[in-house]
């Protein structure tokens, strides 16, 4: 894993919202989504040394672009987001031991990743965000908002889940937040915005109007009707 820094960012004491793409791509449309809505900057890029596969357009290959950005804006740092994630297990350490890195540098003072989270309960147009958290203390501290916590005991793997046993080594607190979802192959845009209203209310932060993800799950479910 190769990382490239593009600036030297002067942000002190971020919290940082660290996530991959993942089941229903609800890594990565929440990621692009405050991306977008914040107008983030670039300051570093973590690009992978060798190709996990390659793109044949018919007769000929290219090479897949596989890399993810550090963002950041105003006490707030974003990594992650676009498509895919490290398949190696050496590659995926490095690049969580790299947010750590980032995090230590920077003294961040909380570390945010989310996902999906599968569940075979038929769902409504208001999927639930479930949580859980470094530590017992910090779930407690969690359940006084009224937050949902992870139902049972389950593994969680990929970096959205293993980002969170590096914060927990290093002594950063760190919170994962898994919105359900029925069907992994489709992007999941109702259990990203329930994600980001999550976020926003554990960081009082308002991260940007979600109206335009919601059109998206309507024309989504409009489409497979059809």
């Amino acid at each position: 894993m190769d990382f490239i820094q593009n600036e030297e960012p002067r942000i002190e004491k971020p919290i940082i919202i660290a996530a991959m793409q993942d089941m229903g791509n609800v890594g990565s449309i929440v990621v692009n989504f405050i991306n977008d809505s914040l107008r983030t900057k670039t300051f570093r890029t973590a690009k992978t040394t060798y190709p996990t596969y390659v793109i044949d357009n018919g007769g000929y290959i290219d090479l897949p672009d596989e890399s993810w950005e550090y963002r950041y804006t105003k006490d707030l740092i974003v990594f992650g987001g676009g498509k895919g994630q490290p398949q190696s297990s050496s590659e995926l350490n490095a690049l969580c031991q790299d947010v750590i890195d980032v995090a230590k540098k920077y003294s961040a003072k909380f570390i945010y990743t989310l996902g999906g989270f599968h569940t075979n309960v038929v769902l409504d147009n208001n999927p639930k965000t479930f949580i859980t958290t470094t530590s017992k203390e910090l779930t407690k501290q969690m359940e006084t908002l009224a937050v949902n916590t992870t139902p049972q005991k389950s593994i969680i793997t990929g970096f959205n889940g293993l980002i969170l046993g590096f914060a927990k080594k290093n002594q950063i607190q760190g919170i994962g937040m898994y919105g359900e979802i029925n069907e992994p192959e489709i992007p999941q845009y109702r259990a990203a915005i329930s994600i980001i209203k999550t976020i926003e209310k554990l960081t009082y932060r308002k991260l940007g109007d979600t109206s335009q993800l919601e059109a998206i799950a309507q024309e989504m479910d409009r489409k497979f009707k059809n």
